[in-house]
């Protein structure tokens, strides 16, 4: 093949450069600009994709990694299936732990990409050995010629960030950036962005998204532990029930809360109201904006920027399936009316 031609080797060349897109009727009541991150368009449709080449590849550097080895994680399905794709045209084994809150989409996507998985009962504390953390160190222990990514507690997650992410942000908003809005769950996201553009300007100001039952909101408060914080919440990716250490507090300046039920109407909202068809923590997301934009938070100089770390078709069987959505109560007439379908017989 020509080496002129304007091709990629593989689709390893297109993780990360993913655009910054303008959202507007969402927001149009806001005081204002406000802008998506849309880590969907990466080759493996989250922000993921970031993480896990950067780990895999400084393993490989440092001679951790040989061909035929094996990957290990802990994932809620996008690690997952960013790690799967890296091996495949890496030559590695992958083996996953999932937890059963996962969409059965997810894990049916990471079957499909060749990994061995495992589901672990989402609701029991991480130190149970049937939670995916134990089960993924456990896997790590019986396997010869394995490595354990451990992306809540791997530096490398934030560093990913911080040489990809945040630079992008910055240099889309052509340094005008005055607040970013992400999701918070392994931490490495918002920790690394963060960090990025505090280096740049420390007046930027840097605000996480939380869910009700976790633990990270209060952490960041009182740098307490509070296990009276934790219940069952729906949301998958955001939030912890142990502190990860990926996650830097001290460069997050404030988190708010959202709920499940919020998040998911708020993530069908952007489907039909901004045509992007985005995942369950880009609602979540959104949701925390309007928080933030009812206490006043932005003023009309304001740029904000928001992360939305993955593709909608991740939960098609969760909060874009009408079933679903009735399942959990979070059904009202509007909603079944906009996804009304007519049969013609």
């Amino acid at each position: 093949m020509k080496e002129d031609l304007n091709v990629y080797d593989n689709v390893l060349s297109l993780i990360g450069n993913t655009p910054l897109i303008k959202l507007n009727k969402i927001t149009s009541n806001y005081n204002g600009s406000f802008y998506a991150k849309v880590e969907g368009f990466n080759p493996g449709h989250s922000t993921k994709d970031r993480i896990a080449l950067h780990i895999i590849e400084d393993a490989e550097k440092k001679g951790i990694l040989k061909p035929g080895d094996t990957i290990i994680e802990t994932t809620s399905g996008n690690t997952g299936f960013s790690l799967a794709m890296v091996s495949i045209i890496k030559g590695y084994k992958c083996m996953l732990a999932v937890s059963s809150k996962s969409s059965p989409d997810k894990i049916d996507m990471l079957k499909t990409m060749g990994a061995k998985v495992y589901v672990c009962p989402a609701h029991v504390p991480a130190d149970d050995p049937r939670s995916y953390y134990e089960v993924a160190k456990r896997l790590h222990k019986e396997t010869p010629g394995s490595i354990y990514i451990n992306q809540y507690f791997n530096q490398l997650n934030s560093e990913a960030h911080y040489k990809s992410t945040g630079p992008e942000i910055w240099n889309q908003t052509e340094g005008k950036i005055t607040h970013l809005v992400a999701c918070s769950g392994t931490g490495g996201t918002i920790s690394g962005i963060a960090r990025f553009l505090k280096e740049q300007n420390k007046e930027v100001k840097v605000i996480g998204i939380d869910a009700y039952g976790s633990v990270l909101k209060k952490y960041h408060e009182t740098r307490e532990f509070d296990e009276n914080e934790i219940y069952p919440y729906r949301i998958e990716g955001l939030g912890k029930n142990l502190i990860p250490s990926a996650t830097d507090f001290d460069q997050i300046d404030r988190f708010v809360k959202v709920t499940d039920e919020g998040s998911a109407h708020t993530a069908r909202e952007l489907a039909s109201k901004e045509g992007l068809f985005v995942g369950y923590t880009s609602g979540a997301a959104v949701e925390g904006l309007k928080q933030l934009s009812e206490e006043g938070e932005f003023n009309e100089e304001s740029v904000v920027v928001v992360v939305f770390p993955d593709h909608g078709s991740r939960y098609m069987s969760k909060i874009y399936s009408d079933k679903w959505m009735d399942q959990q109560g979070f059904c009202d007439e509007k909603l079944m009316e906009a996804s009304e379908i007519q049969y013609v017989k």
